[in-house]
């Protein structure tokens, strides 16, 4: 028997939206929080960042202002030569002021929005499923909280235990599959079981849906655009995007900012200890929420230009010295600036991968003074109290001695090793991968592989992002809500 047609499902969606004074962002105000409406940007101060608020998706944005709960310049966080060893400017964007205090969360608005205003599910009887090794998960709990309708969070059970605290405080069924971040065949396993079993689920797979693609395209891109911006001047340069594999909505932005400044490269990173893209390798390792062992059907890997693998003893060595006293004590006893030393937090396991990346990056192409690297410096260091706890624990209390060690070998001694700057052909062959997990395993076919390797296919996908504003628009005007959360209605419109 059919089940609800596509147009009955919108108008559930409608009717739920308006009934919970749902507002929905376009891309555009999530890129520039100037577009957006004065009443909703005059009421966000008094509203909890991390509240389960509708008027908080107009907070998917990089321009969250902490101090005044407004919208403010990018958040972004240079790491100066004293501290990264290279001459380049290192920016990383930071995803700590996001709701629920990382990123995912503009990754999962990506994927759930175009199917709820195209009428591709209903919140009404339907469940949303969100795979994922971590933060991803919590930003689909998120979404799905808001709109009152029941979540499924898909990640490994050797996460975070704070990931798992939190999905369970905002009322989100929880799959835990076995292993650790790099299991994501595991957890495609899960969705294959619940697509068998439960009819009323609807799977949103960051690591396939062009949805996550196009919203770090259109906000996350334009965004470290803008960050350089602030820093341009004199013969500035935009030389590198890095980003960590994962599911590589983040190297989408890298799409962006190649087309915006001409020359620049993109750097994917990934652990040494799985160097799936260096090596066709697989292993687990500890530098959370980058799953792998497979290549994501949304990355562009034509469009990637080096590849390197960070050893994860480095990002846990220096998650104890941005975080521990003594580590503070000697980064502060060697010159480095009180205000940085204190914002080091803001650095979860997988920025600092991504920050050793970028300096392996600079190292490689020797890059200058002139010359800027940019990066995305995913959540923060309130995911991983329990991991600190647990690395003292199993190592003891962290000395000054163990501080300076860890800051000269992982960070300032940084190398080009276990790096590859990819050739035409050893991009197809990364590329050609994909097979192995998405034609042979989850469905897709031949034809649908050949399409990625055409740029053409990638311009044309980014050409959608208007479509999706003007979908959202319609929606929005039907369903009468003027001002998010505010309990304002209007009629809505034939």
């Amino acid at each position: 028997m059919d089940g609800p047609s596509r147009q009955a499902k919108r108008e559930h969606a409608i009717a739920r939206c308006r009934e919970r004074g749902i507002l929905i962002p376009t891309i555009a105000q999530q890129r520039d929080p100037a577009a957006v409406p004065a009443e909703i940007a005059r009421r966000l101060p008094g509203i909890d960042m991390q509240a389960v608020d509708p008027a908080n998706l107009f907070r998917i944005t990089w321009h969250n202002d902490p101090s005044s709960g407004g919208f403010g310049p990018v958040n972004a966080l240079e790491i100066p030569s004293s501290l990264s060893g290279v001459d380049a400017r290192i920016v990383g964007l930071v995803g700590r002021h996001f709701p629920t205090g990382a990123h995912k969360v503009g990754a999962a608005f990506g994927c759930l929005v175009p199917r709820l205003v195209g009428g591709e599910f209903d919140p009404t009887t339907q469940k949303a499923v969100w795979p994922s090794t971590g933060n991803y998960c919590r930003g689909g709990a998120f979404d799905s909280a808001l709109l009152g309708c029941r979540a499924v969070a898909i990640l490994p059970r050797e996460m975070s235990r704070e990931r798992f605290e939190w999905l369970a405080s905002i009322g989100a069924e929880i799959v835990a599959t076995p292993g650790c971040e790099s299991n994501v065949k595991e957890i495609f396993d899960a969705c294959w079981e619940i697509r068998k079993t439960q009819p009323d689920a609807v799977i949103f797979n960051q690591f396939e849906e062009f949805g996550n693609y196009l919203w770090h395209y259109g906000v996350t891109g334009p965004a470290a655009a803008e960050a350089f911006g602030r820093l341009a001047g004199g013969r500035r340069r935009f030389a590198a995007w890095v980003g960590a594999t994962g599911s590589a909505g983040t190297l989408a932005a890298g799409d962006y900012l190649k087309q915006r400044f001409p020359g620049a490269t993109i750097t994917a990173a990934e652990a040494l200890q799985c160097p799936t893209l260096l090596a066709c390798g697989f292993g687990g390792h500890r530098i959370e929420g980058i799953g792998d062992k497979h290549v994501p059907w949304i990355h562009n890997v034509r469009n990637t230009d080096l590849v390197t693998a960070i050893d994860d003893e480095a990002p846990m060595r220096l998650l104890r010295l941005f975080n521990e006293p003594a580590g503070h004590e000697t980064l502060l006893g060697r010159g480095v600036a009180y205000d940085l030393v204190a914002s080091l937090p803001l650095l979860g396991i997988s920025s600092i991968a991504n920050l050793l990346a970028a300096v392996k990056t600079a190292r490689h192409f020797e890059l200058g003074g002139d010359d800027v690297v940019l990066t995305c410096f995913t959540d923060s260091a309130a995911m991983y109290r329990t991991r600190l706890a647990e690395l003292e624990a199993e190592r003891g209390a962290y000395t000054a001695r163990q501080a300076e060690v860890d800051l000269e070998r992982f960070l300032l001694g940084a190398t080009t090793d276990h790096l590859r700057e990819l050739t035409h052909p050893e991009r197809k062959a990364v590329h050609n991968l994909k097979y192995f997990t998405w034609v042979e395993q989850q469905g897709r076919t031949v034809a649908e592989l050949d399409a990625l390797w055409s740029p053409a296919f990638w311009t044309d996908l980014q050409a959608q992002l208007p479509e999706w504003d003007r979908g959202i628009a319609a929606f929005n005007q039907e369903a009468g809500v003027r001002c998010a959360g505010s309990g304002v209605r209007e009629e809505a419109r034939p």
